[in-house]
């Protein structure tokens, strides 16, 4: 049964777990390097072994994504194409635009916007299959401009197959674990290097990832998923069925409740227990519930968002709008009793590729700003260049670089 404690409980609480990479990076570290030294053949040797793999390459035939697209159901392919729709448009939202502007005279400052090149998009197929991490990390790469958008996937699912083939993704490869992220990383005869590798995976993924960040782009290092709910009153049922959608994810995963209200933190208990002995996923739900979840009582509002803002969830359901204002960290948040969490894992339109484990404090989700770069420019008049150069060279020559405080005066002289 998940625990009700006093806020000043939070402390243990708020302190997550540390990820064990160190155990993970000693098994990853050798697959990397076999995959660095051997490319395809080391590829081919671990889908045989980790994956099913059968096929004769990891590249998945275009046939076989178009086989997919026509096994599935209408309903599926509905399904795809509005959460397609609600995901593209808001990512044209956060596209950074081009744009220039005078700074001051005889200077004109401004930034052009540039696609990378090749992107990869990993895709969980394991104990739940996710085509909607597919939508999310494939469509704001594409609204982004990149020529090459790429998805690896360990297993052999239809429903993933088929919504590459529907958002008319072509390089499809049948590649988990490291060996997916180290593939990217490196470049194979098969698989094209990337510029960045985006999308959540296992702890090996993680620790694969976080080895090879500077080799290849990463979005972040993900942790287990979370869910914070701030709200002082409202529909119990509502309110655990929000932690339960986290809690079936992983036995690692954590959702808790701040309440003002010891109503609402009882009824929303109990409503948890007789949710889970209907639940298809329990016995993974149950775990996460008694282990790493609670209700905090809380004297204020005000004292919920700051222990939000320490915590600096993945998710925050703010059944209270009104206090967005105080919100300073999260990944991503959900605003009104109305928005499940779970609205957002598929169809709203913003990402759930979010950061976890804290690193909301440092960025929010993925997004299609994460498939560009901003490359500023700068052009100067003779007589902008003159007004600056008393400025530049005197700084130039203060840190003593005097080729650079001639560059100026030659085109001066």
């Amino acid at each position: 049964m998940i625990r009700i404690l006093a806020a000043s409980e939070a402390g243990k609480l708020l302190e997550r777990k540390a990820a064990r990479f160190d155990e993970a990076e000693q098994v990853v570290r050798p697959i990397l390097e076999a995959v660095r030294r051997r490319g395809d053949r080391a590829l081919l040797a671990y889908g045989r072994q980790f994956d099913g793999l059968t096929r004769k390459s990891v590249v998945v035939p275009i046939e076989e994504l178009k086989a997919a697209e026509s096994a599935v159901s209408p309903d599926f392919k509905r399904a795809v194409r509005a959460a397609a729709r609600n995901i593209r448009a808001f990512a044209k939202l956060q596209l950074p635009e081009a744009k220039k502007r005078q700074i001051a005279p005889g200077i004109v400052a401004g930034q052009v916007i540039r696609p990378l090149d090749v992107v990869g998009a990993y895709v969980p197929a394991g104990r739940y299959p996710l085509p909607s991490t597919l939508l999310m990390t494939v469509i704001p790469a594409q609204v982004a401009g990149v020529p090459a958008v790429c998805v690896t996937s360990p297993k052999v699912v239809p429903e993933i197959y088929a919504t590459a083939s529907l958002l008319g993704v072509e390089r499809v490869f049948q590649i988990g674990g490291a060996q997916a992220i180290a593939a990217f990383a490196y470049g194979t005869q098969s698989v094209p290097k990337a510029d960045r590798i985006v999308g959540p995976g296992n702890i090996y993924v993680a620790a694969a990832k976080k080895l090879l960040a500077g080799e290849v782009g990463i979005d972040f290092v993900a942790g287990p998923t979370e869910i914070l709910i701030i709200a002082a009153d409202g529909d119990p049922r509502w309110i655990a069925a929000d932690m339960l959608a986290q809690a079936e994810h992983d036995t690692d995963a954590s959702a808790i409740l701040l309440t003002t209200s010891q109503k609402l933190a009882v009824a929303v208990q109990a409503e948890i227990e007789k949710q889970l002995a209907t639940l298809s996923t329990a016995a993974t739900a149950r775990v996460a519930i008694n282990r790493n979840s609670a209700i905090l009582l809380v004297k204020s509002l005000e004292e919920a968002a700051e222990l939000s803002n320490r915590f600096a969830p993945e998710h925050l359901s703010l059944h209270d709008a009104a206090l967005l204002p105080l919100i300073r960290h999260a990944g991503g948040i959900f605003l009104g009793a109305a928005s499940p969490e779970a609205a957002g894992d598929y169809a709203a339109g913003p990402n759930h590729v979010l950061p976890t484990s804290g690193a909301a404090r440092l960025r929010g989700g993925l997004s299609s700003a994460d498939f560009v770069k901003v490359i500023a420019t700068q052009s100067l008049t003779k007589k902008g260049l003159r007004n600056l150069s008393k400025t530049v060279t005197t700084l130039a020559r203060a840190e003593g670089l005097e080729a650079h405080a001639r560059s100026v005066e030659v085109r001066l002289g």
